[in-house]
């Protein structure tokens, strides 16, 4: 291997494809380090009993809590990252996020740059993961300088159902903007996506996406199995030097002339502070002292609307949301945060939940019922941070705006019982539910308060960048990873205008 490059860009999921997308025609050789494989096609992959009963994709690491127990986080370890699994929502953050706001319990800062600084990169982020939606139907959403290339993903009749329910106790349900190719994810098996892994085309994930597009550059390459175990600087600590890597049980080392960590928001906050040096005694970047601060992870619920009268022929269900409790509460005056549908919620996906619940009686709920997904905003909190002990990551999250939280589900639970569902259940998740995890190498223009530029460049290390949810300043209350690669494809522009 030669093992020199331009660019090493550590993490292929949607960070660092996106990065490595944005830099694929620029002539440098760029190298992707990935610690997995490739996703496999097997039958596991659309059996929902092997994937969420079994836990067949699981990985083994394990995490500790601050408490000293450990836990097995979501996070999977693949080409294209945890997009492999995600649900392909793809929201732009909503204009007032950038801004500093009033919540319920604490403020959220807002950011250093503006909606419309990132805006014509949200557009070309839509564009490489072929987005579907319709920007014209939810009054939160922010300007589009132009429309979706393509149509939003069709409802299905029992949520076509849904969504005028919802119209008819004046809530504005919306099309959610989705990266599926519904035919080609069909094709395969008829089942949901959301949750479930992606081994073909279906979903435009990292991998699907801007990875492929970026390797079909000559200059760009991918080594799957290389496990980044920490970053070497120049004798004067000024510059990052190599990336050190296990793969087959060896240590290896690759030289570049910059590096982008992009492993997402736990794990390149580990590798960071595993980087420490007698130039940087308390990790790499880390002279904010913010490395592993700030660490965000939405307050998350799942709700089970049941109507005992109406069954839910769905098969994929993932099309709607509504936001009219997102920026104001009519009740509280505070931001409450988004809900939108979950995959449909088969007899298995429900008892591996649940699994105190006899089989016939899962099959019998889920015949009947509707999942949403609760989402409210996590505010950044200093003392909300991701450590590492002796090799392992410690994991200290400082829960905050769960009044908000706990509102937005009393205002839903109402709603949906308006809307003609009597059974309303819920489940709230804690710290394992790690698919939004964000904020431990915040962006700023300060350099004493945050880790790195609005161009996701380090302020310590002036050929270090960080393109993946670590940067994100604030949680906002959508799904992060359209930001996130936005964020990328504006980074991988101040890169191609730097010397290196």
């Amino acid at each position: 291997m030669n093992n020199t490059a331009d660019i090493v860009i550590i993490g292929s999921g949607i960070g660092g494809a996106s990065l490595a997308y944005s830099l694929a025609d620029s002539g440098r050789r760029i190298v992707i380090l990935e610690r997995g494989e490739h996703l496999r096609d097997s039958p596991e992959a659309r059996d929902d009993m092997a994937i969420f009963e079994k836990g067949f994709y699981r990985s083994t690491e394990e995490w500790l809590g601050t408490d000293g127990s450990s836990f097995l986080p979501g996070n999977y370890y693949y080409v294209g990252g945890n997009s492999k699994f995600f649900g392909a929502v793809m929201y732009r953050y909503r204009r007032e996020d950038f801004t500093p706001r009033q919540h319920m319990d604490g403020m959220s800062p807002g950011w250093p740059i503006t909606y419309e600084d990132l805006e014509p990169w949200y557009e070309r982020a839509e564009h490489i993961f072929r987005v579907r939606g319709d920007a014209s139907q939810d009054p939160t959403e922010p300007p589009h300088a132009n429309p979706y290339a393509f149509p939003a993903v069709p409802d299905e009749p029992s949520i076509a159902q849904v969504r005028s329910r919802l119209r008819r106790v004046g809530i504005h349900p919306s099309s959610l903007p989705l990266a599926v190719d519904l035919d080609e994810w069909l094709r395969a098996a008829r089942t949901g996506w959301d949750a479930f892994p992606n081994t073909g085309r279906g979903k435009i994930d990292a991998e699907v996406g801007p990875l492929t597009e970026a390797l079909r550059h000559r200059n760009v390459s991918l080594i799957t199995g290389a496990n980044v175990v920490r970053l070497e600087t120049d004798a004067a600590g000024q510059r990052v030097t190599a990336a050190i890597f296990l793969k087959d049980g060896a240590e290896q080392r690759i030289e570049a002339k910059t590096i982008a960590v992009a492993a997402g928001a736990v794990q390149t906050a580990a590798l960071l502070l595993r980087s420490s040096s007698e130039s940087h005694p308390h990790g790499l970047a880390n002279g904010s002292d913010q490395v592993g601060r700030n660490f965000m992870n939405h307050n998350t619920t799942a709700m089970l609307a049941i109507d005992p009268f109406s069954a839910n022929a769905s098969v994929y269900q993932k099309t709607i949301a509504f936001n009219d409790f997102y920026n104001r509460d009519p009740e509280t005056g505070f931001p409450l945060g988004n809900v939108q549908l979950l995959g449909h919620i088969t007899a298995n996906i429900l008892k591996a939940n649940t699994p105190l619940l006899p089989r016939w009686l899962t099959r019998l709920i889920a015949r009947n019922c509707y999942g949403w997904f609760l989402t409210s905003e996590d505010l950044p909190n200093p003392e909300s941070r991701v450590t590492v002990r002796d090799g392992r990551i410690v994991m200290h999250w400082v829960r905050s705006n769960m009044r908000a939280h706990e509102a937005l589900i009393r205002r839903t639970r109402a709603i949906m019982r308006r809307a003609g569902f009597p059974i309303v259940l819920t489940r709230t998740f804690g710290r394992r539910t790690t698919s939004h995890q964000c904020g431990t190498a915040r962006l700023g223009s300060d350099p004493s308060s945050s880790v790195v530029s609005p161009d996701c460049r380090s302020h310590d290390i002036p050929n270090l960048y960080i393109t993946d949810a670590s940067v994100l300043p604030t949680s906002a209350a959508v799904n992060p990873s359209l930001t996130i690669a936005a964020l990328a494809i504006k980074a991988g522009a101040a890169i191609r205008q730097s010397a290196m």
